[in-house]
């Protein structure tokens, strides 16, 4: 129950600043990723996980180098407008990254269409990417437990 007892935090979860939990949350959604595919077949929890990833990658690199703060990032698509307000994205990526969320949040939300293998091998292949081009543009680097 949440209130009682001692908090247990989970391993790996970063308490050191806004931008390294962020980090760290996308590196353990990541490693997740990797942990249900080799089950086959839950293709939505692997493509819902990967845009997690993305938007965690997306705001840990924002918070490390501008003065945003968690509370900016309430609205989902706002990290790929972010993204490319502080030159992460091209306009065209942040647009088609708004674009590829939306559709697949409405499709698998109020859609009638399931999931393929192919998107979730796609989503995977996306998320892996931002990560790894994010955590390369952080200055500070070196805290990606990707590595």
């Amino acid at each position: 129950m949440v209130g009682r007892g001692r908090t247990e935090f989970e391993e790996g979860i970063s308490a050191d600043t806004d931008w390294k939990t962020q980090l760290t949350k996308a590196c353990r959604l990541l490693e997740v990723v990797e942990i249900i595919q080799l089950q086959d077949g839950y293709y939505i929890a692997v493509i819902e996980l990967c845009f997690g990833a993305i938007e965690r990658s997306i705001e840990a690199y924002a918070l490390s180098m501008t003065d945003d703060t968690l509370q900016d990032f309430q609205d989902h698509q706002f990290s790929y407008d972010r993204a490319h307000q502080i030159g992460l994205f091209e306009r065209d990526t942040a647009e088609a990254m708004k674009a590829l969320y939306s559709d697949n949040r409405t499709e698998s939300y109020y859609g009638g269409s399931r999931p393929t293998a192919e998107q979730a091998e796609a989503m995977t292949e996306l998320a892996i990417a931002v990560h790894e081009f994010s955590v390369s543009q952080i200055r500070e680097g070196g805290v990606c437990l990707c590595d």
